[in-house]
């Protein structure tokens, strides 16, 4: 049996919505296999394959990039055992999870800084789906070419359409809910292994089967340059999926027990990430011999293909991998984020109405083409994801010991156990304040990737430390700790 104060969770509370509740009995239907396919949709898209590829231009070589980004992947998957297991046992999505720590209104403050993200990249995600399609067409009907030249707002016509087009289909699954997800996850993140390992076999063969691992596209580098280097890339992998490894509670709480949440995330990271990043620096590394560019996106390299059938499966697959990704991590979160806000008015499927819209307003093709947008707004804003994970665990695992009342989860009266002071907890916000403000300040350093990779194990850090110290000092003068008295969720899987 789970924690027996479900049963009188007050529906009716401001706090509560059908989405927002507890995962009920019977509908913990994330398996190992799903869970496998998440990470794999996740790791599966023309922005993961950019990234990975563009660890070289850091100056590593071929293998070096490969370990560094290997470590990266072990750091994520320690951190997601850490959240999934949390998530699981709680069985509710993050920002009601958040809620325990941030306060019951407070949880908002992360929730919707994860949800600005997470809009933003929606919208850029939608975007770079939409040139793969657009490559498709124009390969098939030459003819559509005129129609990529010019449009208003800097879309072409054939960009609005194809952009709009992806746009609505994306709706429609998420209109179904997270059954839907799960299936799209399962069948998204296996598919596209087809279209990268048919690219990495063809470029191999352009290669002639032969590549050199101590290639680089940057300077060659001292050893203490390499290190950091090293060091740099190993966390920037981290923080690229720090969204989804901070809002994993989201698809955790679905899961039937810790043990396939572990399981999942074995195969997931270190097994499929790993399996990835080789291919991509192997294609990479074989364009650097073949074309002299190793920073090419798998869309440019496909287009050199001969054959038409090859161009349009391959980009038929890529946009397949980028909408999938898009579904799981980019828009179940914002809709969750989005209807915490106001539980009773707004639920999963109106914040993702309002997620699709506001993905259109932030002109995602116009972020994704500024530099400065990217790095100042989408870096500053995105380091936060650090201190919000540090201070999630410490307060889950050391503060409060893994015990969560959930009935006081969803309740207003001043004496529940997360009411704190009006519904925030100080220690928790201003452990995230200070926090995040260092770790945007690092992220933001110019022309310094080295420190900027640092932002999110520096606030990831300092958010877990101050939250430690704040919570035992503000509880020993104030009351503000969590109560002693929080009931333990018995069953690995909570139910209502």
């Amino acid at each position: 049996m789970a924690d027996t104060t479900v049963q009188q969770m007050p529906e009716k509370s401001v706090l509560f919505n059908a989405d927002l509740a507890p995962t009920a009995e019977g509908k913990a239907t994330w398996r190992s296999w799903d869970l496998f396919c998440l990470w794999m949709t996740s790791a599966h898209s023309l922005g993961s394959y950019t990234f990975a590829i563009g660890m070289l231009a850091l100056g590593l070589t071929g293998w070096q990039t490969m370990l560094a980004l290997f470590a990266g992947v072990l750091g994520l998957w320690l951190g997601s055992n850490l959240i999934g297991a949390a998530g699981q046992k709680v069985g509710v999505p993050f920002p009601v999870f958040a809620r325990a720590t941030f306060g019951i209104f407070g949880s908002n403050i992360p929730a919707l800084f994860r949800g600005l993200v997470a809009v933003f990249w929606y919208g850029i995600q939608t975007y770079l789906a939409s040139l793969a399609v657009i490559a498709l067409i124009v390969r098939i009907w030459p003819g559509m070419a005129s129609w990529t030249h010019g449009g208003f707002l800097g879309q072409s016509p054939l960009g609005w359409i194809t952009f709009m087009a992806l746009w609505t289909a994306q709706l429609l699954v998420l209109s179904y809910g997270m059954e839907i997800v799960r299936k799209v996850s399962d069948f998204a993140g296996p598919v596209v292994w087809i279209g990268m390992i048919a690219l990495a076999i063809w470029m191999l063969d352009q290669a002639h089967w032969s590549i050199d691992w101590n290639a680089r596209i940057g300077n060659v580098l001292s050893t203490p340059a390499t290190i950091a280097a090293f060091v740099a890339v190993a966390f920037l992998m981290i923080a690229y999926m720090a969204g989804p490894l901070v809002n994993y509670s989201d698809f955790a709480r679905f899961a039937p027990s810790k043990k396939a949440i572990k399981r999942g995330n074995a195969l997931g990271i270190p097994l499929n990430e790993t399996a990835f990043v080789v291919l991509s620096i192997v294609i990479s590394l074989c364009a650097l011999k073949v074309f002299g560019d190793g920073t090419m996106d798998p869309v440019a390299l496909v287009s050199k293909v001969d054959s038409d059938v090859v161009v349009v499966i391959a980009a038929a697959l890529f946009a397949i991998a980028t909408v999938g990704i898009n579904v799981v991590l980019n828009f179940v979160s914002p809709s969750y984020d989005i209807s915490n806000v106001a539980p009773k008015y707004i639920s999963f499927r109106t914040g993702g109405i309002i997620t699709a819209v506001l993905s259109i307003l932030v002109l995602p093709w116009k972020v994704w083409g500024s530099e400065v947008a990217i790095v100042y707004f989408l870096g500053g804003v995105g380091s936060l994801m650090g201190p919000v994970f540090g201070i999630l665990i410490v307060d889950y695992y050391m503060l409060r010991r893994q015990r969560t009342k959930i009935s006081d989860l969803y309740t207003v009266d001043p004496s529940g156990t997360y009411h704190f002071r009006r519904g925030f907890n100080p220690a928790a916000i201003v452990a995230l304040l200070v926090s995040g403000s260092v770790a945007a300040v690092v992220a933001l350093v110019p022309e310094s990737q080295n420190i900027t990779a640092l932002s999110w194990p520096v606030g990831a850090l300092l958010g877990a430390v101050l939250m430690l110290v704040l919570s035992r000092f503000i509880g020993a003068d104030q009351g503000f700790t969590h109560s002693t008295t929080d009931v333990p969720v018995a069953s690995e899987a909570s139910v209502v």
